[in-house]
């Protein structure tokens, strides 16, 4: 009897680099280069085109994607000392898409995954600050609900226009923590009400179904425009990256932008952002 051997989906940011850019997209793979630099890189792991491939071709992830993604699920928590879940130290990721060639803004991303009833109130704890906690679970639901529940985003938008409305306030950000709360609440209705079921409270559902719609993306109609008018091969799919979030409002250490290796302006070869 033959000895068969399990076909890889996924990879840490510490095992890739540049030379993997087929397997892991630009993004993934240039995550994976910038960690073997050694730039302070937030953890994760790439679910490779490979996967999407798969996804695309008969419906279904690969069979043994959800244990690869377990796996790496836990080597990303062991790294951040925090878990996906937690009520006490909860670890947030981003779901990203990332095609070896670039489509900016062409396929979905996911932000804040890992937030539900329990864990809001963990990171409200952990970051002392209610009402970031609020505001980035109501971000979640809504783009959640968006991406991967297909509720259009208007839908969303007119719950938090009528609640600033309501306050007589002008801004999101003029929103109380007391205020989000609320407006969580609402949109966890708009959930129901669109699907006839409530917001996913289990955060493992919520990173399989993110995954899956990430995937999915690859085939959305201004994805498959993009590749007409690039002319990019529609079977390459695209890789996923799972990423610990940074929350760049709560401590002056960390920034968010764009950097460049070439000066946009002058053209010269230095750091520009």
């Amino acid at each position: 009897m033959s000895a068969t051997t399990t076909a890889r989906f996924v990879f840490d940011f510490a095992e890739g680099g540049m030379e993997m850019k087929d397997l892991l997209g630009g993004k993934g793979a240039n995550l994976a280069e910038m960690t073997r630099m050694g730039l302070p890189v937030p953890p994760g792991f790439t679910i490779s085109t490979d996967a999407c491939r798969v996804y695309l071709e008969t419906g279904e992830p690969p069979r043994t994607l959800t244990d690869q993604v377990r796996a790496a699920l836990e080597r990303l928590q062991n790294l951040t000392g925090r878990t996906l879940g937690s009520g006490v130290a909860p670890l947030l990721v981003s779901v990203r898409s990332g095609a070896k060639f670039s489509m900016p803004g062409m396929m979905d991303t996911i932000l804040n995954l890992g937030l539900n009833d329990a864990t809001v109130k963990g990171l409200a704890l952990l970051t002392e600050n209610d009402r970031f906690a609020w505001d980035s679970y109501r971000r979640f639901i809504q783009m959640y609900g968006n991406v991967v529940l297909e509720i259009p985003k208007e839908d969303f938008e007119h719950l938090i226009s009528a609640l600033k409305q309501e306050r007589g306030v002008t801004l999101d950000n003029e929103l109380t923590a007391e205020a989000l709360q609320e407006l969580v609440g609402s949109y966890k209705a708009l959930v129901e009400e669109r699907t006839g079921k409530p917001f996913p409270q289990d955060v493992q559902e919520q990173l399989a179904c993110a995954i899956e719609a990430v995937f999915r993306s690859w085939n959305n109609p201004r994805a498959i425009y993009y590749r007409e008018m690039s002319k990019i091969d529609h079977n390459l799919g695209t890789a996923v990256t799972v990423q610990s979030m940074v929350f760049v409002y709560l401590d002056d250490r960390y920034v968010t932008g764009f950097c460049f290796t070439r000066n946009l302006r002058l053209g010269h070869n230095a750091l520009y952002g």
